[in-house]
């Protein structure tokens, strides 16, 4: 067997570790190919601390506290990879899609661009949401020219992860940049292959073990529960009052004038969870079909953490992290499907290419 190559990956805008702990699980079909961890960054000191306790453990002072902005990236050191998922809340489908012209976030993608720049890692990694496709005047095409223009071939594609055997109706776009010096053509990795996965919430919510941690089942108010026992496993709050009509009573109904389809939704037991979100107010929690709140292990369950992945903070921060993180499976699947085109393992499959 030809020698081995373990491809150091460098992360800005890390998350409490999703994208790493599926990309070092990841390996070629081969062997021949694998990544670990060099450095990360991250503004939120929670999500800091639960990165190194699950990542990097003997490793702390790589991962880098603070705002991208003020980061000395010339001084990161050398990486062969790098992933990052740039803060979407200016592309979000939710938010007013301000794009690039909202300054405190819309252009923090241009900070990978200066790690793809100084760097020049092999290939790389940016996910964000299904909504910067339409964000803006041609932000995405923006985006997609500064990523080329450093030096990449593109292949960009909207990920389902309920496609790929994850339990939750969660579309991101990813896109993987190819070094364009390199002879190694990115393939999106075939769907089909897990279409016999069962995703249902019933089965990734269930045995979870008792002393997992992050598994405390908050206690909820009596109207709340109350308004939970009108609601069907994969209702939301209006839905079951259109159902019961005069039925449902007057004090429990939700009156505002914006109906967020989530707001008190049950999970169906027998259908893939909707997906995790990072904040919200009341009602945006997500709730079991047993009325009650999802804990936070479950949430973690839903993004395919394992269970012995603890997450630093109190209870909103977990939730927060939770719910920002790119699933680990999917990670997983995506970075070995980049391995396996670096060693040249080829697919019958042709995929769309967004860029495209």
């Amino acid at each position: 067997m030809a020698d081995k190559t373990i491809f150091r990956l460098g992360e800005l805008f890390c998350g409490p570790g999703g994208l790493a702990c599926g990309a070092l699980k990841s390996h070629s079909d081969d062997g021949r190919y694998s990544i670990k961890h060099a450095w990360s960054n991250d503004y939120d000191e929670d999500t800091c601390s639960t990165y190194i306790k699950n990542i990097c453990p003997d490793n702390p002072e790589s991962v880098h506290l603070g705002d991208v902005r003020e980061l000395n990236i010339k001084e990161l050191g050398d990486i062969d990879a790098f992933a990052y998922g740039f803060p979407c809340n200016s592309f979000s489908n939710v938010g007013k899609h301000q794009g690039i012209a909202n300054e405190k976030f819309g252009q923090l993608y241009w900070y990978g661009v200066e790690v793809l720049r100084t760097y020049h890692p092999m290939w790389f990694i940016a996910e964000n949401v299904s909504g910067i496709r339409s964000a803006g005047s041609g932000d995405f095409q923006i985006i997609l020219n500064d990523l080329k223009e450093s030096g990449y071939k593109l292949t960009v594609n909207l990920y389902k992860a309920e496609l790929y055997g994850i339990p939750q109706t969660r579309h991101r776009v990813i896109i993987v940049g190819i070094r364009d010096d390199l002879d190694v053509e990115f393939h999106v990795p075939d769907p089909s292959e897990y279409a016999s996965c069962d995703v249902s919430s019933r089965t990734a919510l269930a045995d979870i073990p008792s002393d997992s941690p992050n598994n405390e089942i908050r206690k909820l108010q009596d109207r709340v529960i109350r308004r939970l026992s009108y609601i069907k496993p994969g209702e939301n709050v209006w839905q079951a009052e259109e159902r019961l009509g005069d039925k449902f009573p007057e004090e429990l109904k939700i009156k505002t004038k914006t109906k967020i389809s989530q707001i008190y939704r049950k999970l169906d037991p027998d259908k893939p969870a909707y997906t995790v979100t990072a904040a919200g107010g009341g009602g945006t929690y997500m709730y079991h079909w047993d009325n009650r709140e999802l804990t936070n292990r479950e949430r973690a369950r839903i993004q395919t953490f394992p269970d012995n992945y603890e997450f630093i903070g109190k209870y909103s921060s977990v939730r927060k992290q939770i719910g920002m993180a790119v699933p680990c499976r999917l990670s997983e699947i995506v970075t070995t499907a980049v391995l396996n085109s670096f060693a040249g393992i080829s697919y019958s499959w042709v995929e769309p290419n967004l860029s495209e």
